[in-house]
C-alpha cells in the first residue's frame, strides 16, 4: 500500500516539510503546516498543473536574504543537521558564503571556520541552526556533533559515508551523518577524494566510540585473494589505470604483478565479475565508487 503524506504540525526550517498549499497570490503560493503557520512558495517554482490548490507538497524551507522563511521545491546539498562538501563562492571579514545548491548561499561565519576560507576551494561544513535568530549557518568544527554513543551499532551493518579527510592511517569517514568512522588504507583499493560519499560496512565498533569501516561487506572482504588483492593494489597506486590486459606479454605480467599469466587472466575475470575493474581496449583501471 503507497504510504500517504502527512501534512507537517509545524514549519521547520532546513527540513522538508509536506505543507499544504493554501492560498494563491501575486508572489506565489502560500504553504501551511497544521498549525497554520505559512511560508510562501515563489512563483519560480509553481508548476499549476503538478500543485493543484489544497494538495500537500515537498518543500524545503529556510530563509531569505532578509531573514524571512521560504519555501523551494529544491534541494540543498544537505540540510539541518546534514554535513556536505561546499564551495566557497564569497568571502568578507566576518565570514563565508559557500553554494549549497540554493538561490541564498549558505553562510560560514568566521567563528565557525578552523582556518581561513578561499574562494573557489571545498570545505566539509555541517549544517545547523542558530536556534535565536532562525538562520542556517555552515560550521567547520564539527567534532562536538559526533554521537559517542554506539550501541545498537554492529558489525557488517551498512551505512552512508562521508570523505572527511585524509590521514597517514588512511580516511576519516561521516557514518549516517552522526559517527566519526576510519577506513584504512591498506583496506582501501580504490581512489578516494574528500568529499566522496560512499555506502560502508562497520568492521569494528570501538569502545572509544568510533567507527572502523570497510567498503565491501566484511564477507566479501575476507574472501578477497592474494592474486586480487595485488592486482587492486597496483591499480590503486598508479591512480587506477595500468596498461595490461589479457593479451599482455607474460614476461611482463610476471615482472609487474607476480603472476603467471594464467593467473592474471584468472584474476582479471574475478575482478571484473565483481565489479571492482574494468577492462578497455588497452588498460585495466578501477571502477569508480566499487
Amino acid at each position: 500500500m503507497p504510504q500517504t503524506k502527512e501534512q507537517n504540525d509545524h514549519i521547520r526550517i532546513g527540513e522538508i516539510n509536506t505543507l499544504k498549499i493554501e492560498r494563491d497570490t501575486d508572489y506565489g503560493y502560500y504553504l501551511s503546516a497544521k498549525d497554520y503557520e505559512e511560508v510562501l512558495l515563489p512563483n519560480i517554482y509553481i508548476m499549476e498543473d503538478e500543485m493543484p490548490m489544497g494538495s500537500l507538497l515537498d518543500v524545503f524551507v529556510y530563509t531569505d536574504s532578509e531573514d524571512r522563511p521560504v519555501a523551494t521545491t529544491k534541494m540543498p546539498y544537505a540540510k539541518l543537521g546534514e554535513y556536505g562538501y561546499f564551495t566557497v563562492v564569497d568571502y568578507k571579514s566576518y565570514g563565508a558564503f559557500v553554494n549549497w545548491g540554493l538561490p541564498k548561499d549558505l553562510f560560514v561565519p568566521l567563528s565557525q571556520q578552523k582556518e581561513y576560507f578561499n574562494i573557489g576551494k571545498k570545505y566539509v561544513l555541517r549544517v545547523c541552526l542558530d536556534e535565536k535568530t532562525g538562520r542556517l549557518y555552515g560550521t567547520q568544527k564539527i567534532g562536538k556533533y559526533f554521537k559517542r554513543d554506539l550501541k545498537g551499532l554492529q558489525q557488517n551493518q551498512a551505512c552512508e559515508m562521508l570523505v572527511l579527510a585524509k590521514t597517514p592511517l588512511g580516511y576519516k569517514v561521516i557514518v549516517d551523518n552522526l559517527y566519526e568512522g576510519m577506513l584504512f588504507e591498506n583496506e582501501i583499493f580504490e581512489t578516494l577524494r574528500v568529499g566522496d560519499r560512499k555506502k560502508g560496512y562497520i568492521k569494528t565498533v570501538r569502545k572509544d566510540g568510533k567507527l572502523d569501516m570497510s567498503l565491501q561487506p566484511i564477507g566479501k572482504a575476507a574472501k578477497l585473494t592474494v592474486a586480487e588483492g595485488t592486482v587492486l593494489q597496483l591499480l590503486k597506486e598508479a591512480d587506477g589505470r595500468l596498461p595490461f590486459t589479457y593479451k599482455s606479454d607474460a614476461e611482463a605480467i610476471a615482472k609487474t604483478f607476480g603472476l603467471s599469466k594464467k593467473s592474471f587472466k584468472r584474476t582479471l575475470t574475478a575482478l571484473i565479475d565483481a565489479g571492482r575493474i574494468e577492462l578497455h581496449e588497452d588498460a585495466i583501471a578501477l571502477k569508480e565508487g566499487k
